[in-house]
Formats: structure tokens, sequence, C-alpha cells
């Protein structure tokens, strides 16, 4: 059996889209393979039945960088993120590895699926999940938080929503939540999700977990997800059948042949080059501390408490 530890070293979201494939090598190619991981995010493949200690020094194991290269050609070719790292693996593997499933691949113990949500934290038993903001090199990904303020205050009374965000990252406080933005760890995060009956977000890590994490007994079995997506990533590339994705990729100029894939909009001032050559061509300035894409500004509260 080959020995392989698969590194990458990108962001939560990306490496969903890892246990993806990871399962998917498994299923093509059955007690082929023993397969470990170096990322950045590990907890996400606690308790997962593909991963195997290895270590890289001793003699047989390889070491193969993860890439999707796909990517590059997501505006062009009809494939999903889904298909990144398969594609890739393929390629270096000489194999056929099909996708099995349109979502992630994460498992969660029977402790964690006994356990309250979060531990200290009183929650009800249904609520959603709310990101408002996001990482502050993709500023291009930011819709006005006043617009997630009145989704918030139109379901007040009928939704409990919780906020969450990595520390550190931009997240406004918004009112009427429970607020536990830098209080989760990710498998904190994942155990959270487990519970969650729905989630309101932009294109980030939230909403490939949503579809990669199991809905609780007795609920929907694809969990709720609203994702405010605008013109940034092509649809086919993010969105998943079962969740509302609203894009407006194709309402103007700069994304009428696909996404525009820029970085930033609101610009940073920490040096990189992304505030000079990656930046929005439509910026609106919704208050005068913040602008956002057009494409996302077209995008009104009204149409999200609608899909939710």
């Amino acid at each position: 059996m080959r020995k392989v530890v698969f590194r990458s070293f990108q962001s939560p979201g990306d490496l969903v889209m890892l246990t993806a494939a990871v399962r998917d090598l498994h299923s093509a190619c059955p007690n082929q393979f023993i397969t470990d991981v170096r990322t950045s995010a590990d907890s996400l493949w606690e308790n997962n039945p593909f991963i195997t200690k290895l270590r890289e020094q001793d003699p047989g194991v390889e070491t193969l960088e993860m890439h999707y290269p796909l990517i590059h050609q997501s505006n062009q070719r009809p494939y999903h993120f889904l298909h990144g790292y398969t594609q890739y693996l393929e390629s270096k593997l000489g194999l056929r590895i099909p996708v099995t499933k349109f979502s992630g691949d994460i498992h969660l113990s029977p402790e964690e699926k006994n356990s309250p949500p979060v531990d200290g934290v009183e929650l009800p038993e249904r609520f959603w999940i709310v990101i408002a903001g996001g990482k502050r090199d993709f500023t291009a990904k930011w819709w006005n938080p006043a617009s997630y303020q009145q989704v918030i205050d139109r379901f007040r009374g009928e939704i409990t929503f919780v906020q969450c965000g990595e520390g550190g990252h931009w997240h406004p406080p918004l009112n009427g939540v429970v607020n536990l933005v830098g209080k989760t760890s990710i498998r904190q995060f994942v155990r959270l999700m487990h519970y969650a009956e729905g989630v309101v977000c932009p294109v980030t890590f939230a909403m490939h977990l949503a579809a990669a994490v199991e809905t609780r007994p007795g609920r929907l079995k694809h969990r709720p997800c609203v994702v405010v997506a605008g013109g940034r990533e092509p649809t086919h590339w993010e969105a998943y059948p079962f969740h509302q994705y609203i894009s407006t990729v194709g309402m103007l100029s700069c994304c009428a042949d696909g996404g525009c894939w820029k970085s930033r909009c609101q610009l940073v001032g920490d040096g990189d080059e992304k505030d000079r050559r990656n930046v929005c061509e439509l910026p609106v300035q919704v208050n005068p501390d913040l602008r956002i894409p057009r494409c996302l500004d077209m995008i009104t509260p009204d149409e999200v408490i609608h899909r939710i």
C-alpha cells in the first residue's frame, strides 16, 4: 500500500475541499493507500477514518504538496471547487478519482454529538449561525453590516442568530445576537455547526462547513444556508444545490464573463500588493469608513430575508 502525507496550508474552507479529495481517493482505490495530512487546520481531520498517523521521514512515506490549479479556469470550465484538489490528485497519482458526494467530509465523535453546542454558553435548541464579516486580506467579500442588521431585526423573536468569526478578522458587532466572535476554535465551530439549524454568510469557510457537517436528528437532511455571494466567484464553482446562493455574476461589466476574483474593495493599508493590483472596479461607499463592491451592494436585505 502506498503511504502518502498530503500537505496544504490554505484557509479552513479550502481544507474542507481537501477532506473530500481524500475521501474520494479511498473510494476510487480502496485498500491501496494509507494517508495522513499536514494542514493549517488539523482539527478538521479529527475522527476521520481515512487518516492514519504517518512519519514523513519513515521509509516508503511520500509527501505531496496539494494545490487546485483548476481555479484558474473556473470561469471557463463547469467544475465545482470539490473538483479542484481531486483533479490535481488525478494528475499526480495517475488515477481516475470521481467526486462521490456534493460536500466535504467532516466527522464528529459520539461525544461531540451529545455535548452542548458550546461549553459554558446557553443556546436555544434551534438557532442560526451568522457570519457578518471576514478576513482582512479579502475585503471584496464583505457585505454592508447594516444590511446584516436589518436581516437580524426582521427575525427578532423568531430566529436566534449566533454571530461567529475568528478573532482578529473583521466582524462588526450586531445587535440582538449571541456574540461568539473569537470564542470558538475551529473544532468547536464544527460542533456548533452540527447543532445549527441554518447559516447566513458570505462565500467563506462556514458555507462549506454547512454542507459538510451532518445535521441533527429530526432536522432537514441538508442544512439551510443563505450565501451573500455577489459577483466575485462563479456560481458553479462555489454553490451547493441545496443552498440559497445569491449571485450577481453577469449583472455588471466587471463580472460579465464570470467571477471577477478581486481580493479587496475596502483598502487595508497593510503594504500587501492586493491594495494596489487586485481591487474592486466598482466600489460603493456605504458609510464613511467602509466601501463594498457594487455587486454585493445590489443584494438587498429583503432578498436575504426572502431566502431565509
